[in-house]
């Protein structure tokens, strides 16, 4: 299923040899007038430096692979990141600055926040493509956003992808949707509405919660009262997820949980404990270990990384890899790096490979990749397997 680019490029890889991660800094110095420029916003310290760190790691591995096999057409992709902590101020001040120093073609944005308030400073400078760790449904909007696109389906689309799941498994099921108050949490509510009715759901409950509120007692009897076969959890990465499990089970309910992409790292499904037995959610990716199919691109990751890498990680490494396929794409049809034509570029690919690491072919029509498969969490084997095929949502 997966193409011959791979096992070229892969087998340039093996000739050269991995060396060890290249160091920033040095990158840097060792910058050219032809370099291709990656800048990035990232969190590496903050209350999201466990996705930043991973999600760094990601794009400078897949860059690795891209310049250790001669670059792009012979021009080497430079990597500019910047700690922001995870603050929309500290992201838009390092987004000045890598700007300012470098022509940059290429940005990673580390949160919903700085991607809306960049976005004016992005169209005017009309210079470069930007891909972030949001998925939030209003950046998936190409005319709002034409130069942005997620690297996944938005969570309103990954709400989507649960329900289709759950109304193939179970016609006409009661469903429960638990959410954080917060821009985040808020975000798929009515889609989830929309989404349940054309799909003949019955959603029997809304709770909403403070986005880590530990103390959700009453919150589950509302929960206990609405009796759901399904319940989705979106807004949170951990608490208070195993509260609300926990409690429900003790009052013997016998919904199934569900959560989406933040909650869903097997490290954090783990801590969740034995009561998340059978905890299901959707991912846009395949986990660091699984070796079903082909997956090259899987392969190496794991040749470069012998130890378990976050879903976080994958996300960066696949947004490098679209970053740079746009690069090439553009730079194929002999067009100037611009905004635009990257963009253009990146709604070019249909059916393409990502070496496995999603399990089917995708294609990029808009601002999101609506493509996402239900896991779930088996606690003997410590590990999220899959419990469906592949959905592709139409677009």
């Amino acid at each position: 299923m997966f193409g011959n680019q791979w096992k070229k490029l892969l087998a340039t890889l093996a000739a050269a040899g991995i060396l060890g991660l290249a160091g920033n800094a040095s990158a840097q110095q060792n910058a050219s007038q032809n370099d291709i420029v990656l800048g990035g916003s990232i969190p590496m310290t903050g209350v999201f430096a466990f996705a930043g760190i991973g999600i760094d790691a990601g794009i400078k591995d897949y860059l690795k692979i891209v310049n250790d096999a001669g670059g792009i057409k012979g021009r080497k992709v430079l990597y500019v990141p910047e700690d922001t902590g995870y603050k929309v101020d500290a992201s838009m001040a390092a987004f000045k600055k890598i700007t300012s120093q470098h022509k940059v073609n290429l940005y990673y944005a580390d949160s919903t926040g700085f991607s809306k308030t960049v976005n004016p400073e992005l169209e005017r400078a009309g210079s470069m493509l930007m891909t972030g760790a949001s998925f939030a449904k209003e950046l998936n909007d190409p005319q709002k956003y034409p130069l942005q696109f997620m690297v996944g389906p938005d969570y309103t689309e990954m709400v989507g992808i649960l329900l289709n799941y759950i109304a193939k498994t179970k016609p006409g099921a009661k469903v429960a949707l638990v959410y954080s108050d917060t821009e985040f949490g808020r975000d798929p509510v009515e889609g989830t509405r929309a989404a349940a009715k054309k799909l003949n759901l019955n959603l029997v409950s809304e709770i909403v919660t403070p986005p880590s509120s530990v103390d959700v007692s009453a919150e589950v009897i509302k929960l206990r009262r609405a009796d759901p076969d399904y319940t989705i959890f979106h807004g949170y990465v951990l608490a208070p997820i195993p509260e609300f499990i926990n409690q429900a089970k003790a009052m013997g309910m016998k919904s199934a949980f569900m959560g989406t992409f933040w909650t869903m790292d097997n490290s954090t499904v783990m801590r969740m404990g034995e009561a998340a037995d059978g905890f299901m959610g959707v991912m846009p990716y395949r986990y660091y270990y699984d070796t079903e199919g082909k997956s090259p691109m899987l392969e190496k990751i794991r040749q470069m990384r012998p130890e378990y890498q976050s879903t976080a990680y994958t996300q960066g490494f696949l947004a490098a890899m679209l970053l740079t396929e746009a690069v090439k794409r553009t730079l194929d049809a002999g067009k100037p790096l611009d905004g635009k034509n990257l963009k253009a570029a990146l709604n070019s690919i249909q059916n393409f490979d990502t070496g496995g690491l999603i399990g089917t072919p995708i294609s990029i029509k808009g601002n999101s990749i609506p493509v996402g498969r239900i896991y779930k969490a088996d606690m003997k084997q410590k590990k999220m397997l899959p419990a469906s095929d592949w959905i592709t949502l139409s677009q």
